[in-house]
């Protein structure tokens, strides 16, 4: 069953783009397609989604307080920002609303799509460019002195390898172990970093120097 997939863009001619990419009733069904936020909470709550593509700059209500409303009223649904801006405070506004994930607009129809399913598995995908933006940053922040987590070394190898980009599917290959058991080891590693989704626990773990090596 494809998953529903809502779309906010106000460029007319890429957001009918994306219906056509999206919209192909066997990975997504486009169930709303809008080009502002201006009436996201009531577009949502009258159709149920499951992941929403948020383009930033738009008319109105713009897509970073858009992804704060949907994340305050509907937190179980997965944002991915699409858009050009790769400065350093789109970024980090974005993530600190809550959006799960954050793609360039240049990115390529098929990784759109990769980036997309991986993200509903649990992943936080994000642009090569834009990951080593924060990755740049958190590794700039002074650690944390004395704070213990308690993982375990499977736990912090699988931290790492969500750290580094890694979708469930490929860290499961990677320890050679059922994508099941990756849910559950990431369920006790949210549960022990005191977040709720992979774009917080990357965060923590390259604040607090978080790996496998630690």
């Amino acid at each position: 069953m494809p998953y529903s997939l809502m779309i906010f863009e106000d460029n007319t001619r890429l957001r009918k783009s994306l219906e056509i990419l999206l919209n192909d009733e066997l990975n997504f069904n486009v169930v709303g397609s809008f080009a502002n936020c201006n009436e996201v909470l009531y577009n949502i709550e009258k159709t149920s989604v499951d992941l929403i593509v948020m383009d930033i700059d738009m008319p109105g209500i713009g897509g970073v307080e858009g992804v704060r409303q949907i994340k305050t009223y509907f937190p179980q649904v997965k944002i991915i920002m699409h858009t050009m801006f790769d400065d350093d405070n789109k970024i980090f506004e974005s993530l600190c609303a809550g959006a799960d994930g954050y793609l360039l607009k240049n990115t390529s129809p098929p990784l759109l799509i990769q980036a997309l399913q991986d993200c509903l598995l649990g992943g936080s995908p994000m642009s090569p460019f834009v990951a080593k933006k924060v990755f740049q940053h958190f590794r700039n922040q002074p650690v944390k002195p004395n704070e213990e987590f308690n993982l375990s070394e499977r736990e912090k190898e699988i931290l790492e390898l969500l750290v580094e980009g890694n979708s469930y599917k490929m860290i499961a290959g990677k320890c050679m172990i059922a994508h099941d058991t990756v849910k559950k080891h990431l369920h006790h590693i949210y549960a022990k970093l005191h977040v709720n989704s992979g774009t917080e626990a990357v965060a923590k773990a390259l604040k607090n120097n978080i790996s496998g090596n630690s």
